[in-house]
Parts: structure tokens; C-alpha cells; sequence
């Protein structure tokens, strides 16, 4: 019965509290979405880890964790496309987090804008007017 109390504590305060208390998950990632600050844009969804929230927070610049790699990725550090952070919305249990940004040039590594560049039509992919 203690214990109950605790996790409801514990939710109660990560949910309504004032303290930052990333719920990763079981491989110690959160979802982080991309969005352009100035046009409201999705640009991208990565994933963050602690060490990527923090160097975000510390450097201003979006840090993600490649999970390809399973390593700490700056965004633009080969292109010089990096991502400006101005916001970092947090969800309601923590488990997400909003990125405002603004992009230095395409985000996509593509090239397109966004990584959100085709609509499903039917069965069909179909590019977006730009």
C-alpha cells in the first residue's frame, strides 16, 4: 500500500510539479519533435537521452541519440544545418518534449525542409507543394 502511495506521488509530481523529470523509457529514450519556431512547422522526430537533453539544454543547439550509431548526435554537426533552440516544451508525464527551433538550412538529411515532405494519398506517396 506505501508504495502505491509513493508512485502516486512521484506521478503526481512529475505531472503537476515545477521540477524536470524526464520519463525515459526502457532504453532511456524520450520522443522529441522538431518544430520551426517562427512557422510552426514540423520539421523531424528523434529521439533524445539524457545526455542529449542535457547538451541541448547547455548549448542551446538540438543534441539527439542516434540510435543507429547508439551515440550522442549534434544535428548539423557534418551539414551545418544545426537546429537553434529557442523552447523546450515538456509534456504532461514527461515523456516527450517539443523543440522550438530555428533551422540554419534544411533539416531534412535529404535536403527537403522538413522530413515531412509527402502526404499518403490512398496507398500513395505524394509530395508536398513547397
Amino acid at each position: 500500500m506505501r508504495k502505491a502511495t509513493n508512485i502516486s506521488s512521484h506521478n503526481h509530481e512529475r505531472e503537476h510539479g515545477t521540477r524536470l523529470m524526464p520519463k525515459f523509457d526502457q532504453s532511456g529514450l524520450i520522443s522529441a519533435v522538431v518544430q520551426d519556431s517562427r512557422s510552426g512547422e514540423v520539421l523531424m522526430v528523434a529521439f533524445m537521452d539524457e545526455e542529449a537533453l542535457a547538451a541541448t539544454r547547455e548549448s542551446g543547439e538540438a543534441h539527439f541519440h542516434s540510435r543507429s550509431r547508439d551515440k550522442l548526435w549534434k544535428k548539423g554537426e557534418t551539414s551545418g544545418n544545426v537546429l537553434k533552440v529557442e523552447q523546450v516544451l515538456i509534456d504532461c508525464d514527461q515523456d516527450a518534449v517539443v523543440l522550438k527551433v530555428v533551422p540554419a538550412g534544411p533539416t531534412c538529411h535529404t535536403g527537403a525542409r522538413s522530413c515531412f515532405y509527402r502526404e499518403l494519398d490512398g496507398d500513395t506517396l505524394k509530395p508536398l507543394a513547397e
